[in-house]
Parts: C-alpha cells; sequence; structure tokens
C-alpha cells in the first residue's frame, strides 16, 4: 500500500504535470503617493515622491520611469536592477538610481517571511506618468 501511494505522489508530481501548472504571480507592492512638486525653475518638470511596500515575495513586473530615479531602502532588502547592470542587493540607507533612458529589469523582495519598505524619489516630465511600459 505505501509502495502505491509513494508512486502515485511521484506520478502527480512529475515534470510533464508540473510543468502545466502556471507559476504563481507574485504579490503586487503597495504604492503611496506622498508628495508631487511642480518645479517653475525647470518648466515642464515635476518631482515626485512615492512610498513603497514590497509583500514577502513582492516584485514589480518590467517597467520604466522616463525619469531620473532614487530609491531609498527604509526596511528589509531588496534586489534592483536595469537592463544592461548588475542587479544589486539593498538594505536600510542604502540607495539606488536610474536614469531616464534605464529599463527596470529587476525590482523585488528579497525576502520571501518579511516585508520591505523604500522611498522613491522622481525627476519627471510633469506630463508623464509615474510608471511606463517597457519599449
Amino acid at each position: 500500500m505505501r509502495l502505491i501511494l509513494c508512486s502515485l505522489l511521484l506520478a502527480a508530481a512529475s515534470p510533464a504535470t508540473m510543468a502545466a501548472a502556471p507559476a504563481p504571480a507574485a504579490p503586487e507592492p503597495v504604492v503611496t503617493s506622498v508628495m508631487s512638486k511642480a518645479l517653475p525653475e525647470y518648466p515642464g518638470k515635476e518631482a515626485l515622491i512615492l512610498t513603497v511596500e514590497y509583500p514577502p515575495g513582492g516584485a514589480d513586473p518590467i517597467h520604466r520611469h522616463d525619469a531620473h530615479g532614487f530609491v531609498y531602502v527604509l526596511e528589509g532588502n531588496i534586489v534592483m536592477g536595469v537592463a544592461g547592470g548588475r542587479e544589486v542587493t539593498l538594505g536600510p540607507g542604502e540607495a539606488f538610481h536610474e536614469g531616464p533612458e534605464d529599463l527596470h529589469t529587476v525590482g523585488r523582495n528579497a525576502s520571501s517571511t518579511k516585508p520591505a519598505r523604500f522611498v522613491v524619489f522622481l525627476l519627471k516630465d510633469a506630463d508623464k506618468p509615474a510608471v511606463l511600459p517597457p519599449h
């Protein structure tokens, strides 16, 4: 009986069966706008400050900002990266920069058990959204 049960469990977990099941989506981040301020000395530009919380295992989809983006980690550890650059893991008090031409390919919580929080400061065109799809 034990051998039959083990055989059934192994068959159920075969690579063909496992490949058919879609991977669960990463939990989505919670983004909160803190402040938006027009910059009259730089017509058409604004500063935007956001807080982002990645739940455990949370991640961003690939995106871009078409802005200078500065990330400052408040809590937990995050992994950041842009196309052509290397991934970096950041902890509290560490920062990351994305340029207007960068494609943000990696943005995720480094932990599957603890949340991570960070502040994002964007210097952007006033008429563009903060997050844009990849080209």
